[in-house]
């Protein structure tokens, strides 16, 4: 028997732990654009290693929600106009379809799912909180997509949020919301409809111009 063995998962779930809450905070806007961390802030704030601190930061910038600079600088990104662009294209692209796949399963305790969130959205507007509008928007979208049962559509879709998330995080500052996404109404009444060009015109329209205004 070995003495003093480290358990075999144990590097693996810390690093876990700190990848999943801070890709949670990119998403949700919690970073604004060009925010840099640090390895050794990551482990002092989690309480790990040096190892978990950086596995988790490499997971991070290869999926695009962080940066990392020749020299070893991690940040948030800070995009380009054209790349904000084009990541408006792919959510229109990804998240129509999975809006559409999921309309012959928007039952009414869907919809009624959706009007929850969406008064939770309206109460984040109300108090100018920019991360629980976000996170609330996102789990309006989610929501809706998970009835699609398009699991690798909706992971692509996932990791477009993740990038755009200090974006979107600048963009609400800019727009200085005070009334909820108009279009979050209209996709609801498309689904309650089965109006699945209304759906679709929705969707598109939700997901893609508040970030062309951000690009102008």
């Amino acid at each position: 028997m070995i003495l003093n063995q480290r358990p075999p998962d144990a590097a693996p779930a810390a690093h876990d732990r700190v990848y999943r809450v801070l890709r949670a905070r990119i998403m949700q806007g919690e970073l604004p654009p060009g925010q840099a961390l640090t390895l050794r802030g990551i482990g002092r704030e989690f309480g790990v290693s040096m190892t978990p601190a950086r596995e988790s930061a490499r997971r991070l910038v290869a999926e695009g929600a962080l940066t990392m600079s020749t020299s070893g600088r991690i940040s948030t990104p800070e995009l380009s106009n054209e790349r904000i662009e084009e990541l408006a294209a792919l959510r229109a692209l990804i998240e129509v379809e999975l809006a559409s796949r999921a309309l012959p399963r928007a039952h009414m305790a869907l919809i009624e799912r959706l009007q929850t969130i969406n008064t939770a959205v309206a109460e984040a507007v109300a108090h100018r909180d920019a991360v629980s509008y976000i996170r609330t928007n996102l789990e309006f979208h989610r929501t809706l997509y998970l009835r699609a049962q398009a699991p690798a559509m909706l992971a692509m879709a996932e990791t477009v949020w993740l990038q755009l998330g200090p974006t979107m995080r600048a963009l609400y500052g800019k727009l200085r919301k005070t009334e909820p996404p108009q279009f979050h109404r209209l996709i609801i009444a498309a689904l309650r409809a089965g109006d699945e060009p209304g759906l679709r015109l929705a969707v598109r329209s939700d997901v893609t111009q508040g970030l062309r205004m951000l690009a102008s």
